[in-house]
């Protein structure tokens, strides 16, 4: 596949409304994109299978799970070894309360998105879980003012 995938109009058409809606039907989908089913499916699949359609899912509402507060925090760690590292990641991916997870270059070491009922229950995943990681040196929470934009993916 190399390092792009080629990448139509039409491909790109199909990307737009599938993130828009991926429980769109072939037949909707080939409508909006202006193709009959039969290539439209073919365009489909041809992205799947190259990889640039990884899955579908449904967006759940955070909210609605009665995790109404998401935490923004930056971390760094004090080790920079493999095993360390590694036993960190594992941790904090494993933490129920964490929605996203990064590795960054410079700093912060890591991204980390938080979702929770209520600040008492950041504050105990907080002081329970993540300050108490014998890797963690600095931790800065930043708790979002106003949603602009987010992109549900």
């Amino acid at each position: 596949m190399g390092n792009q995938f080629p990448l139509d109009a039409v491909d790109r058409e199909i990307l737009f409304q599938l993130r828009r809606n991926g429980r769109l039907s072939n037949v909707e989908l080939a409508k909006r994109v202006g193709l009959t089913p039969p290539p439209c499916l073919r365009r489909v699949k041809r992205l799947e299978e190259g990889g640039v359609i990884t899955g579908y899912r449904a967006v759940i509402a955070q909210k609605a799970l009665g995790r109404g507060l998401e935490v923004l925090v930056d971390v760094e760690i004090y080790a920079q070894d493999r095993k360390t590292v590694e036993e960190f990641e594992d941790t904090v991916a494993a933490y129920e309360e964490v929605v996203e997870f990064r590795r960054m270059y410079g700093r912060p070491d890591y991204f980390i998105r938080v979702a929770v009922a209520d600040h008492a229950a950041y504050e105990a995943f907080l002081i329970g879980k993540l300050s108490g990681l014998p890797a963690v040196q600095r931790l800065e929470s930043h708790l979002t003012m106003k949603e602009i934009k987010a992109d549900p993916r």
